[in-house]
């Protein structure tokens, strides 16, 4: 019954869109707006904070990278004491177009995404209780909560309410493909507008689209043909414990696709080629040429957008008050 419904979903959406050919389905990304610099610099000390895990190793940086595209370019991310993670880190770049965060959606905001790596015993491996004694043991971090919010408490809500007014600033405008849309038609080769046109009309739009290229709906991985993976994730249906959702997840951002390899929830597939030709065999149950593949690919690579430009913070030293490392057993 999924499989169906969510077939005719498809359809529907690409005649839809086909019948809007005054609106492209591909938004504009547009720069951060940034309206509390302070906080966005207090987010950033606390995204790169390795003393946030229990290790005093791993920070968020570790698993997104903004060296690296938002990601840690492996299969499955490591977490605490070397721990092999359940899934493929998703890119933190643009994150706040989803929406709703992790591959099964069972955050609904940046915030409530950042909160849940601190004390998952298989990520940071901290807890929250752990990680505000350690950033409130720090004068350092105290007079910066004092300064932006009002008075010296640390507590979690304002530890993840900072980090994730920083990740809405880590977004990539000026895209080769963001200048197309806005009229310089030289911006992206021919071969990426002839892939760009066979994304539309292969129906690739009906669950990429947005400013994201994605990110705005869930979908069944293996719609038309079973996807074969050894990844025991199951999607939506550990959220809602429903069968319907077994194997759905979130459609993923396909800006900066080139950078954040590999590709799928289990990170299983490492170039863009084989994901378009796999993609469009079991989600749309067609066959890409060659030189069809090779339009795709130049049109996906015209997504990478500008990087954000980062400073590295310098972090308060620890004191005699701040809890140790555990990095090993």
């Amino acid at each position: 019954m999924f499989k169906l419904t969510s077939v005719a979903f498809i359809i529907a959406s690409i005649c839809s869109i086909s019948t809007a050919q005054a609106s492209e389905p591909i938004e504009v990304i547009k720069p951060a707006v940034i309206t509390e610099p302070e906080k966005v610099e207090l987010g950033k000390m606390l995204f790169f904070e390795p003393r946030l895990s229990m290790s005093g190793f791993i920070s968020c940086n570790s698993c997104h990278n903004l060296s690296l595209g938002g990601v840690d370019a492996l299969p499955t991310s490591i977490g605490h004491e070397w721990q092999e993670g359940p899934i493929n880190s998703p890119t933190v770049l643009n994150a706040d177009y989803m929406l709703a965060q992790f591959w099964d959606g069972r955050a609904a905001n940046l915030k409530e995404q950042a909160a849940g790596p601190i004390d998952n015993p298989k990520e940071m491996g901290y807890t929250h209780e752990l990680a505000v004694g350690t950033i409130a043991s720090m004068p350092g971090y105290v007079e910066r909560f004092k300064a932006i919010y009002g008075s010296e408490e640390v507590n979690i809500d304002r530890i993840t309410d900072a980090i994730a007014v920083f990740e809405k600033t880590l977004v990539t405008p000026n895209s080769p493909f963001d200048k197309y849309l806005e009229g310089d038609k030289k911006a992206i080769t021919a071969d990426a507008q002839a892939g760009y046109q066979l994304f539309k009309d292969k129906g690739c739009v009906a669950c990429h689209n947005g400013p994201a290229v994605g990110g705005t709906m869930y979908m069944k991985m293996g719609l038309v043909k079973p996807f074969h993976t050894d990844n025991p994730a199951v999607g939506r249906k550990g959220v809602t414990g429903k069968e319907a959702d077994k194997f759905v997840f979130k459609v993923p951002t396909l800006r900066n696709i080139e950078l954040t390899y590999p590709y799928f929830h289990d990170g299983s597939v490492w170039t863009l080629e084989e994901a378009v030709n796999t993609m469009a065999d079991i989600q749309l149950g067609q066959e890409m040429s060659e030189k069809e593949t090779k339009q795709m690919v130049d049109f996906l690579k015209s997504l990478t957008g500008e990087q954000p430009q980062i400073m590295l913070p310098i972090l308060p030293p620890s004191n005699e008050n701040t809890p140790r490392p555990v990095p090993f057993k």
